[in-house]
């Protein structure tokens, strides 16, 4: 089964990057597989530690793959890392090894520490739609234009029966890159995120 969160992670000099990712894991060992070129795989390797958030904030994951990419980042206590300010919980992880690969390498990490912030409310079909749709921003390059309209049009149903003020300012923000990626690749390629979901 694949979670899909946001992990959190620092540049040796402490930056923060914050990037979506769909991870796996069994018990306390937890697998990260960015897509190379990847900030996360580089921090992670270069410090030896990550969190893992556990959002339903899809703005978050929207703003990521459209260049809304400053969210409030908090230290954590048992790696040397941050986590998101606003998440229900997060995961504390240390790098065991790293399976190399050239387009997408595995990161084994353990899990340090569990923190639980906020309880959890419930599905929401608009959050879910949001999800599909960033993924959906973050390979526009590599779908034909037909099926990415047909697949907003699907999820776009969601939306507008189930959304909220937060999901209706992420899908706005994905709906605002396709249209420029459509109407301007070369531009759209200087916003749209590389690090894929």
């Amino acid at each position: 089964m694949i979670h899909e969160t946001v992990v959190t992670t620092v540049t040796p000099e402490g930056k923060p990057h914050v990037a979506p990712m769909g991870i796996r894991h069994e018990g306390d060992t937890f697998f990260l597989m960015p897509f190379l070129p990847s900030a996360t795989y580089d921090n992670i390797v270069s410090t030896g530690c990550a969190v893992v958030n556990f959002t339903t904030d899809v703005r978050v994951f929207a703003g990521c793959v459209t260049g809304h990419r400053t969210w409030r980042t908090i230290d954590v206590d048992s790696v040397p890392c941050v986590r998101l300010a606003d998440t229900l919980a997060h995961a504390e992880l240390r790098l065991v090894c790293v399976s190399h690969d050239q387009q997408r390498p595995t990161l084994v990490m353990q899990r340090i520490a569990m923190c639980a912030h906020a309880p959890f409310a419930g599905l929401n079909r608009a959050q879910a739609a949001v999800i599909e749709g960033a993924v959906l921003v973050s390979r526009l390059a590599m779908l034909p234009r037909d099926k990415v309209e047909s697949e907003i049009a699907y999820l776009s149903i969601a939306i507008g029966k189930t959304a909220g003020p937060r999901e209706q300012q992420a899908w706005q923000w994905l709906m605002d890159a396709v249209n420029i990626f459509y109407a301007s690749p070369a531009a759209a390629a200087r916003i749209l995120n590389e690090e894929a979901l």
